[in-house]
């Protein structure tokens, strides 16, 4: 049985080499993350010659994805330097200009739209939730009076946030904007939007691509309260989605972070669409050549929740073992896979397959695979709109994905169980292109069954929907 979960490696100071990125190769990683928070154009432009040199090396269809910084807001430095705070401590909260030196402990923060809206009994989070404090009084337009709920450090310039309330900030920054304009010119292949809040979000960042001509995939990282309240919208717009724990588990209660996963990955498993489980799933592993029980329970069950990709951030970026990390993480796919398949819990009821004759065709096709146990299914998909849906019924099969198209390639490669191919395109006919692809592909021995699907378009027409499926069997080659 072929494995099936995709694992996404963020590529940093850990992992800058060619040598360093062949080994995550090597690991298992087919999709390589580029941090935007970090690093400059020198150290990107890099990062994407040596994976396409790779891919060139290895044959693999190995995915750049860009995430955007989007609008991280982080206190300023009014000359306190760090202090400490205990349960209890009250602590105020302003722009610059209310600094006064007998304030007392005081937060900077030159951002006063972030203020607007705020009100008494808000949680306010400092330094990626380590420090947590409620607003108890509003003593001005831009100066509020919070109280610590736990005990820590307060240094300057740390991430703040304001969880379940609605930031007037656009996703899109002035930096994302200069960002996005590197990736293109880079060739990026997919582009994470961080903290989206509505659809027009995602619509703001495709119309900024149109100046490129370029219509690269959009992954709608969730991680404010607002995306979840309008999912449906933001999914109906984004291409994929990135379930991003880390700024999510401080807008909600953690308690609450599991089933919002479950919820976010279902919803993208309904509509075929691409997901990614992302924050500290292997975190230890960064100082450690080993992960914890919890942790390796937690990338288990993000795959049995339904995931296509799982994430690594540190481990992979200035982690000590990253490439027993990506190893490790496989690992874990591999023994949580074996069960599914063994136990059925892949396989995913067909809500709706009526909806389109090529959805439910996508539906019938993997259907079959399971009860003639075939080798794969291979799918001529143009668009990769049919990979997406065959992946999304969880066949124990892998899905190969034929498309003379690099950017349909790279994107299906984020699809569970898909293994992006290029097919002969000196053949017109789909279904024939599939059935060669099975021929002269060393992944494929005599004997093998094999179901095709494909979509043949009429005379007169470019393209058209699934709408054939057969079963092909690789014979001899005396005999094709």
């Amino acid at each position: 049985m072929d494995r099936h979960i995709k694992i996404i490696a963020t590529l940093g100071p850990g992992t800058e080499t060619y040598e360093a990125v062949r080994d995550l190769v090597a690991s298992g990683a087919k999709i390589f993350r580029l941090n935007f928070s970090h690093g400059g154009r020198e150290f990107f432009a890099k990062m994407v010659e040596i994976i396409r040199r790779l891919e060139q090396e290895t044959g693999y269809t190995l995915t750049v994805l860009q995430d955007l910084s989007g609008p991280k807001i982080r206190t300023c430095d009014v000359g306190l330097g760090a202090f400490e705070v205990n349960k209890g401590t009250e602590v105020l909260l302003g722009t610059p200009d209310e600094y006064k030196k007998d304030s007392g402990p005081f937060i900077c923060l030159d951002i006063p739209e972030m203020l607007q809206g705020v009100k008494e009994g808000d949680p306010v989070a400092l330094g990626d939730g380590v420090i947590r404090f409620k607003v108890v009084k509003i003593e001005g337009e831009h100066l509020i009076r919070l109280v610590a709920t736990n005990s820590g450090i307060c240094p300057p310039r740390k991430g703040i946030t304001f969880p379940g309330t609605t930031t007037t900030l656009a996703p899109l920054t002035d930096k994302d904007k200069a960002d996005l304009a590197i990736g293109m010119d880079l060739g990026v292949d997919v582009v994470a939007m961080s903290f989206v809040q509505k659809p027009e979000d995602i619509c703001n960042l495709r119309a900024e691509m149109i100046q490129y001509k370029r219509r690269v995939p959009i992954i709608a990282k969730i991680e404010r309260t607002a995306a979840l309240d309008c999912l449906d919208g933001i999914l109906q717009e984004a291409d994929g989605i990135m379930v991003a724990r880390g700024d999510l588990g401080l807008e909600l209660d953690l308690a609450e972070l599991p089933t919002a996963q479950k919820r976010i990955i279902r919803a993208c498993n309904k509509l075929g669409k691409p997901v990614i489980v992302a924050t500290q799933m292997l975190l230890s592993m960064v100082n450690s050549p080993m992960a914890t029980r919890a942790e390796t329970t937690d990338v288990a069950n993000a795959i049995l929740d339904g995931a296509d990709c799982v994430m690594l951030s540190e481990e992979t970026a200035v982690g000590q073992y990253p490439g027993e990390a990506v190893k490790f993480m496989r690992k874990i796919a591999y023994e949580i896979e074996a069960y599914m398949f063994e136990t059925g819990l892949s396989n995913v009821a067909a809500d709706g397959v009526k909806e389109h004759p090529s959805t439910f065709l996508a539906h019938a096709a993997a259907m079959l695979a399971g009860k003639v146990d075939a080798r794969a299914i291979v799918c001529h998909s143009t668009s990769g709109a049919t990979a997406r849906i065959l992946s999304s019924c969880r066949p124990a099969q892998s899905i190969y994905a034929l498309s003379t198209d690099s950017m349909v390639r790279h994107f299906t490669n984020l699809s569970l169980g898909v293994i992006p191919a290029e097919p002969l395109d000196v053949i017109d006919d789909h279904q024939e292109r599939a059935e060669v692809f099975v021929r002269q592909s060393p992944a494929f021995k005599e004997g093998d069954i094999v179901v095709v699907t494909a979509g043949q378009p009429e005379k007169g027409k470019a393209v058209t929907q699934t709408n054939v499926v057969k079963l092909y069997e690789k014979l001899k080659k005396e005999e094709n």
